[in-house]
């Protein structure tokens, strides 16, 4: 039998790579446009909803709640298994690592408290939820994360921005293998229990062997150059996002990754794409050196 799985914020990061995995696992793909459908009537139906809305930081106070409570009233009325791309935001700067599903929600900061009660909310709805947690995102084209947006913005002059101290560990999630994993787990949820929290294992990275792989990979040299913050300080007071981007600003100064065990025991055949691979694809393709990855040069975006 056929399934059919709803895709909220299909044209974003995680949406629209759960949209091209689904699509590829033969499932029936709907994509929701939030401007003009209808969510109850485009649930009706659907076996998964894939809730990948994800508001601009500035927006998270105002918009989140009420989108949550969206997606619980839709999923409660058609039984659909609600999947969340997870993230790291709860844990707080105070945690040590390494983050799993056991590990306290103890963040004190307002975006953290958001996610925080976020997930509650569905914990709590009786709804069967599945929520896949993973660091910073690599995506296959230049899409306004840190990877795209701060890292690699000036790698075409062989400078590798880093934001934080280069030498701790940081979470990271290649969104291709994130999304191909989000579908072999819809299709265990009846044997999961009715709130399940996994943590999507990626990779862990220091600042210093993200820049060692990116120079296997590109055609010139590549230098890491710390990134200082206090352009963020500066403009907070004007700048929304800046002040939300300086109060996630520990993430880069905490040491992190997350604890694979229940993913492991889940997915043991799981195998993610080699690190140079991913970081390939994510870049332009006249960055990339093509006699090393030239199916990543070609299809790279950015």
């Amino acid at each position: 039998m056929t399934q059919t799985v709803l895709i909220l914020g299909a044209s974003g990061r995680f949406g629209r790579h759960a949209a091209t995995a689904f699509d590829a696992a033969g499932w029936v793909v709907r994509r929701f446009d939030r401007r003009t459908g209808d969510l109850a009537a485009a649930a009706r139906g659907a076996q998964v909803i894939v809730n990948a809305w994800n508001p601009p930081y500035p927006d998270w106070a105002r918009q989140v709640p009420g989108l949550t409570q969206q997606v619980i009233g839709a999923a409660t009325q058609s039984g659909a298994t609600v999947m969340i791309p997870g993230n790291v935001y709860m844990f707080g700067e105070q945690t040590p690592p390494p983050w799993g599903a056991g590990t306290p929600h103890a963040a004190r900061n307002p975006m953290g408290r958001i996610r925080i009660e976020m997930e509650a909310a569905f914990a709590s709805a009786g709804l069967r939820t599945i929520v896949l947690r993973a660091g910073d995102f690599i995506d296959t084209q230049a899409s306004g994360n840190w990877f795209d947006l701060v890292l690699t913005k000036r790698l075409a002059k062989g400078v590798f921005s880093y934001p934080g101290d280069p030498a701790i560990p940081h979470a990271w999630a290649y969104l291709p293998d994130m999304a191909r994993a989000a579908v072999q787990l819809v299709g265990m949820r009846a044997d999961l229990p009715a709130f399940a929290d996994i943590p999507f294992p990626g990779y862990t990275l220091t600042g210093h062997e993200m820049a060692a792989a990116l120079a296997q990979v590109t055609r010139g040299e590549v230098e890491l150059r710390r990134m200082s913050m206090l352009p963020l300080r500066l403009a907070g007071p004007v700048w929304p996002l800046g002040r939300r981007l300086l109060e996630m600003s520990y993430l880069w100064r905490r040491p992190h990754w997350l604890d694979s065990t229940r993913f492991d025991d889940l997915l043991p055949e799981f195998r993610a794409t080699p690190v140079e691979t991913a970081l390939a694809s994510a870049l332009p393709a006249g960055l990339v050196k093509p006699q090393v990855y030239p199916d990543q040069a070609v299809a790279a975006g950015g």
